[in-house]
C-alpha cells in the first residue's frame, strides 16, 4: 500500500468523524472540571500530558503495540489473551464501558476494510489489530492513536469548561512534543512496560459514576 494510502487509512479511522462514539465520553475529565481542577489551557495540558506520559494513555499504548505485534506475526492466541488483558486493566465502571463500547463500535466500522480477527476487545487493541491486519506502519498508527486520545479530552474541554477554540489549539501544541515522544517509547515496549501512576485521574473517573448532571459517558 503507499504511503499516501497508509496515511488516508489512519486518518479515516482515527478521524472524530469515525463512528465509534469517543465525543460521548471525557475519561473523567468532566469530573475535574466540575471540581475545579481543570480550567484553563494550564491545567489542561497538565491533565492530559501526564495521562500521555504514564497514565491511561500510556497503557493503551503499549496495548496497541502488542496488539499490531501479534496480528502481524499472525498469533490469534496472544491477540485473545491482549484483549482480555486490556479489558482487565480498566480501573473502573465507566472506563471499562467506554473501551469495550468504543472497541466494539470500531471493530464493526472496520469491517469496511480489512476486519482484524477479533469479535469483541477494547478499543486500543481492536486499533492496534485492525492496523497490523491492514499492515499500517506502528508508529505512525501509535502516533496517531495518541493524537486522537488527546485531541478527544480538549473536545471536552472545550464543552465543558468551556474553552476557547484558540486556546484548545493552544493546548494541542503543547502536547505535540509529548505525543511523538511517547509514541517512540511505546513502540519499542512490550507488555512488561504496561502501567500507570494517574491515580488523580482515575478516581476522578471513578467519581464520575455519581456525578449529578453528567454531560459524558465517563
Amino acid at each position: 500500500m503507499p504511503t499516501e494510502a497508509r496515511l488516508l487509512r489512519l486518518l479515516t479511522w482515527l478521524s472524530p468523524a469515525f463512528p465509534v462514539g469517543s465525543f460521548g465520553f471525557s475519561h473523567g475529565l468532566e469530573t475535574a472540571i466540575r471540581e475545579g481542577a481543570v480550567s484553563d489551557v494550564r491545567s489542561l495540558t497538565g491533565w492530559i500530558a501526564p495521562l500521555l506520559e504514564r497514565g491511561s494513555a500510556w497503557t493503551d499504548a503499549v496495548l496497541v503495540k502488542a496488539a499490531w505485534t501479534a496480528v502481524t506475526a499472525e498469533d490469534h492466541v496472544a491477540l485473545d489473551e491482549i484483549a482480555e488483558l486490556g479489558e482487565a486493566l480498566a480501573p473502573s465502571l465507566e472506563r471499562h464501558r467506554e473501551t469495550m463500547a468504543q472497541g466494539e463500535a470500531f471493530l464493526k466500522a472496520v469491517a469496511a476494510w480489512n476486519p482484524p480477527p477479533l469479535i469483541r476487545a477494547p478499543y486500543p487493541v481492536a486499533l492496534g489489530a485492525a492496523a497490523g491486519a491492514a499492515c499500517l506502519p506502528l508508529q505512525p498508527a501509535l502516533t496517531a492513536w495518541l493524537h486522537a486520545f488527546a485531541s478527544n479530552l480538549v473536545s471536552v474541554a472545550v464543552r465543558a469548561v468551556p474553552l476557547g477554540q484558540s486556546d484548545a489549539l493552544q493546548v494541542l501544541a503543547g502536547l505535540e512534543p509529548v505525543i511523538l515522544r511517547t509514541a517512540v517509547r511505546a513502540a519499542a515496549a512490550t507488555l512488561d512496560d504496561l502501567g500507570s501512576a494517574s491515580l488523580v485521574s482515575d478516581i476522578a473517573a471513578m467519581r464520575h459514576e455519581t456525578l449529578d448532571g453528567r454531560l459524558f459517558g465517563s
